[in-house]
């Protein structure tokens, strides 16, 4: 008798990915609370630009972009990006710096893989996208977790990331506007960051999807880019996805020194050769000319923040813990029922879908998290007279 076949255990012994998990309550929604609110997946609830669409729909009929591209993505899009960080952050990156990706988590992949050998460490702020965890354990990967302070803004305390450092460490990940809590780490807290890890001799590595929609007059997120000797110890980690409404392009960026893209070169290599040419030439397009517009859609965004703060502050027993950007991380009010059992619950009963904090780390039975981005001012009121309540 054979042996039975055997598969990785460090990815067989992961949980199956949560949305879906969510999303399949639906199944058992009849609809009588009305329609579908669905705050689960970070998708961007509005349509692509016009001009973005048309530019799309060109470039993905050029004969010249069907065939394989640069490894480290086309020259064009590197440019434009280079360009646009240097605007936002006051910098000085060049397209050398620049490695284009398929998504957002690709780009968090390639670099783990560069970066990290099985047994290495990783210290990770919970909560924490699952994604991020999920791929460190696959890889063989010990994740060592920091928590956030809920009263400090959901940013952790400098003093206990240092206290967390071991030998063994190799990177200090977070992300800014954070996924779930939607926390931003202001500039202080960065600088320390960074000085904190330059003296351990480790990578400090930060996921700024969501960046663009900060408000527009914070100023620039951070200064790291400014710091002597930053392409040593610094990655910088983006997508396009959120800002121009394109997660089905599968688009993103790292951004890192020569030392780190030497290594990236044979990873992307591996994983995929190049991205997807055709949006990256129409990206490139988007980035310098539609400005304007993804101001706009800041502004919108910030709106629903808005009216989710509203509509939750008068909602009995739930309460924000923490919002920004795309997202809010709620308290819900049923007392030891886990996050899971309510998120699927609401979304069954009510038409309403939310992620359950057990998700994002340990001991985060309690909570949910809501991307009130998906959806309009108008669906988010609806919540007012459908999101339950204890006892209800």
């Amino acid at each position: 008798m054979p042996a039975p076949l055997a598969f990785n255990p460090w990815v067989e012994q992961m949980a199956p990915p949560p949305i879906p998990a969510v999303q399949a309550s639906l199944k058992s929604y009849g609809g009588a609370a009305g329609p579908v609110v669905d705050l689960s997946q970070a998708v961007p609830g509005y349509a692509p630009h016009p001009d973005l669409l048309r530019w799309l729909g060109e470039t993905a009929s050029r004969a010249d972009l069907c065939g394989y591209g640069q490894i480290q993505g086309e020259a064009v899009l590197r440019n434009a990006f280079a360009a646009d960080l240097n605007l936002a952050y006051q910098a000085d990156v060049s397209a050398e710096d620049v490695q284009i990706t398929a998504g957002g988590n690709q780009a968090f992949f390639a670099v783990a893989l560069a970066l990290l050998r099985p047994g290495d460490e990783v210290i990770l702020i919970r909560p924490y996208y699952f994604n991020h965890e999920m791929t460190l354990r696959m890889l063989g990967v010990d994740v060592k977790v920091v928590d956030a302070d809920p009263k400090a803004g959901f940013v952790p305390p400098i003093e206990a990331v240092e206290a967390a450092v071991t030998s063994r460490t190799r990177a200090v990940f977070v992300v800014t506007p954070n996924n779930p809590t939607g926390a931003v780490y202001l500039p202080d807290f960065l600088d320390a960051l960074y000085d904190l890890c330059h003296a351990c001799g480790i990578f400090v590595i930060t996921d700024e999807t969501y960046r663009d929609f900060l408000p527009a007059a914070s100023g620039p997120p951070h200064a790291l880019f400014s710091k002597t000797g930053w392409r040593d110890g610094f990655i910088h980690l983006y997508s396009f996805s959120k800002v121009f409404c394109i997660p089905g392009h599968r688009l993103g960026a790292i951004v890192c020194g020569n030392k780190v893209m030497a290594q990236l070169q044979k990873v992307m290599d591996n994983l995929q050769i190049c991205a997807p040419r055709p949006a990256q030439h129409a990206v490139a397009e988007a980035l310098p000319t539609l400005n304007e517009w993804r101001q706009g859609n800041t502004v919108i965004i910030d709106e629903r923040r808005q009216a989710f703060q509203t509509v939750i502050d008068r909602r009995d027993g739930w309460s924000i813990v923490s919002i920004g950007a795309y997202f809010a991380y709620l308290r819900h009010p049923f007392g030891g029922r886990d996050a899971m059992d309510v998120t699927r619950w609401m979304a069954a009963e009510h038409g309403i879908l939310m992620l359950p904090g057990t998700c994002f780390g340990e001991n985060q039975q309690a909570f949910v998290r809501a991307a009130f981005a998906n959806v309009g001012v108008d669906a988010i009121k609806s919540l007012a007279g459908r999101l339950p309540v204890a006892g209800a």
